[in-house]
């Protein structure tokens, strides 16, 4: 009987021991769940490297050459229009030169009056011209050139009625150069600026002429009623 009792005992610890025995199993749990945590770590870190090299070198180059184009230059006067600007630079100096000479050389009305025009004038259309030469870009000649200085040169040795024909007749040969001038570059000329100065400028140089012609010619009625009525036009080259 005791015998019993303790097998039965045994018995029970062994059943004891079996049900906490199937309770080792969850390591296996463990593994799975710890495994796919570390591997995409990997992936991520090799896509940013590529994007910062080719943002920064494309930049740069692409912004310099823009500003360039912008420094052309404007001197781009053909022959034909720089010795047009040129002539006319020169010979307007001339003309107010010879002018003031005439107020203070001239023996009569008329020439004194018509030498104040041409300092008034020419002084005008100077200045028109010095602003299309700044815009151009070009250097006006400062100086009147030897022609004009050998007839300044000559008027300045005479006085009286000698001067008085003298300078009429240097005005008379003078404008009718200029409007021929002035006329062909209106007419021909390449560029539109220079073109429009020279026909804005050229209705003036014809009021001129007539002026003089009438000077020179005082017996022809028709020619002396225009130079009274004409100055006021003069302001608006």
């Amino acid at each position: 009987m005791s015998n019993f009792k303790i097998l039965s005992t045994g018995l029970v610890a062994i059943a004891l021991s079996l049900a906490t025995g199937c309770t080792p199993t969850t390591p296996h749990d463990q593994n799975t769940s710890e495994a796919p945590s570390a591997v995409p770590v990997q992936n991520t870190e090799t896509a940013s490297p590529t994007a910062s090299p080719t943002t920064s070198p494309t930049a740069s180059p692409t912004a310099s050459p823009t500003t360039s184009p912008r420094t052309s230059g404007q001197n781009n006067l053909s022959s034909l229009d720089r010795r047009f600007v040129t002539d006319a630079a020169q010979d307007g100096l001339a003309e107010v030169g010879l002018g003031q000479l005439a107020s203070q050389r001239g023996s009569s009305n008329a020439v004194k009056q018509f030498g104040q025009r041409m300092v008034q004038d020419h002084t005008q259309v100077n200045n028109q011209l010095k602003q299309l030469a700044t815009q151009k870009s070009i250097t006006l000649p400062t100086t009147i050139g030897r022609t004009n200085q050998q007839t300044e040169q000559r008027l300045s040795a005479l006085s009286g009625t000698k001067f008085d024909q003298a300078y009429i007749n240097e005005m008379l040969r003078g404008h009718q150069k200029d409007v021929s001038e002035f006329q062909n570059e209106a007419q021909k000329g390449q560029d539109p600026d220079v073109k429009a100065f020279a026909a804005q400028a050229l209705p003036t140089l014809q009021e001129h002429l007539q002026q003089v012609r009438a000077i020179a010619n005082p017996g022809s009625s028709t020619s002396t009623p225009t130079p009274t009525s004409t100055p006021t036009p003069t302001s608006t080259p």
